[in-house]
Order: C-alpha cells, then sequence, then structure tokens
C-alpha cells in the first residue's frame, strides 16, 4: 500500500495535528506497515429464557442491543530512518524537518505511549490507514479516491445507510479526513543487532480519549445527547 505522501499508507498523529495546509505532513509519523489486523468485538447483554425449550421444541436466548462494540487494531511492521516534520506554532514556516535514526522513531512513539493526552506534542491520539474507495458517501460510483479506513457509514443524518441515524460521524472524502480516534494500548519493538530496521508491532483502541488535542468533554457530551 502506498498512498499519503507517496511512500507510506499508516500514520500516527499526535495531539497537536497538522496545520489546515500540511495534512500527512507534519506532526505525524508514518509507519512502514506491513499486516493490519482489524478486531470489531460487539456487546450485546443476553440471558437464556428458562423453560423456552419446552414450549419451543429450542431454547432461546434474548439478547438487548445497547450500541456498545469494541474496536482494536494491530498493526505490524518495522521502522527505518526516515524524516518527521515537527510544527509547534501554527504557523507553517516554524516547521522543523530532520532526519530521525530507527532507533530514534522508536523511542519518539514509545515516549508517546507513555506520556499523557495532556501533552499535545507528545501523545498521540489518532491512527490514519488510507486505502482505495470506489462508492462515496452519497452511494454514487467514483473514481478511486484515497481515504482513511474509519467506522462511519455513507449518507447524512436519517437517510442511505443511516437512515433511523440522526447525528452519525461523517464518512471520508479524501486521504485527508480524520482517520481513527483513540490511543495506543501497547507499542512493541525487537532491536536485532544483524538488522538496521526495527520491527514492531502496535495495539491501537479506538475511544474518545480525554484530556486529548483531538476533542473536549463538551463535544463528547453534545454527541451523546444528540
Amino acid at each position: 500500500m502506498v498512498f499519503g505522501d507517496g511512500t507510506h499508507a499508516v500514520f500516527l498523529k499526535f495531539n497537536a495535528g497538522n496545520t489546515e495546509n500540511n495534512k500527512l505532513i507534519e506532526n505525524i509519523i508514518p509507519l512502514k506497515a506491513t499486516s493490519i489486523t482489524i478486531a470489531t468485538s460487539k456487546t450485546i447483554p443476553s440471558v437464556d429464557v428458562p423453560a423456552s425449550g419446552f414450549f419451543r421444541g429450542e431454547s432461546l436466548t434474548v439478547a438487548l442491543d445497547l450500541g456498545m462494540a469494541s474496536k482494536n487494531i494491530t498493526v505490524n511492521g518495522f521502522i527505518l530512518e526516515d524524516t518527521i516534520v515537527k510544527n509547534f506554532t501554527s504557523d507553517v514556516s516554524n516547521q522543523k524537518s530532520n532526519t530521525f535514526t530507527a532507533i530514534e522513531i522508536a523511542q519518539l512513539i514509545h515516549s508517546a505511549v507513555d506520556s499523557t493526552g495532556w501533552a499535545e506534542h507528545q501523545a498521540i491520539s489518532e491512527l490514519i490507514i488510507l486505502y482505495d474507495s470506489k462508492v462515496g458517501n452519497d452511494y454514487i460510483q467514483r473514481s478511486a479516491t484515497t481515504i482513511p479506513f474509519t467506522y462511519s457509514a455513507r449518507g447524512g443524518p436519517n437517510e442511505l445507510d443511516n437512515t433511523r441515524v440522526y447525528k452519525p460521524s461523517t464518512f471520508p472524502e479524501n486521504q485527508y479526513s480524520q482517520g481513527l480516534i483513540g490511543f495506543i494500548r501497547s507499542f512493541n519493538t525487537t532491536i536485532d543487532s544483524t538488522t538496521i530496521d526495527i520491527s514492531f508491532d502496535l495495539q491501537f483502541e479506538v475511544a474518545e480519549v480525554f484530556p486529548s488535542g483531538a476533542g473536549k468533554i463538551t463535544d463528547l457530551i453534545e454527541s451523546l445527547e444528540g
């Protein structure tokens, strides 16, 4: 997979995010991913109905769908020397572009996992996985467009896939749309003296995290109130 900056398809974004004119360039860490596992687990309380087998000839289980699910992504790959662009202000001219060694990039991510979301230039709050899409938000066929993987459905409020959904999240329009918001649950690296690269596996959990540069508590309350 080669999208985004022409070399990578998977990115980690710091809480500080990017300036409007430099998306997928600054305040991100590009990853050389070799495999991605996306796991979605539905959470539905269920109970077996007593004596249901006597009347139906088969037992019955009832469940209550409360709209809960856990979403976890595992990324495996390797780290090589690479360029990372940081900007600690809103001025594009203040970009700091540096070439980091593989171990420096690994250390940067480990440090991010160890930090708190309050440290917006240190913590990571977004995982971007780019892929080709040929069906737009309006269900109209289109030329292949690169978008990030999300759990959003197609359609506006109460239409298409979002029928009976009155405040849906926005389906991605292009590669600069928001990816998966959450936190890195774990990050493991293997340093081998016989290679110049560092292999890694990363566990990312989709969630609204507070404090975080990616969102505010008021935003969460408003989304829950609809």
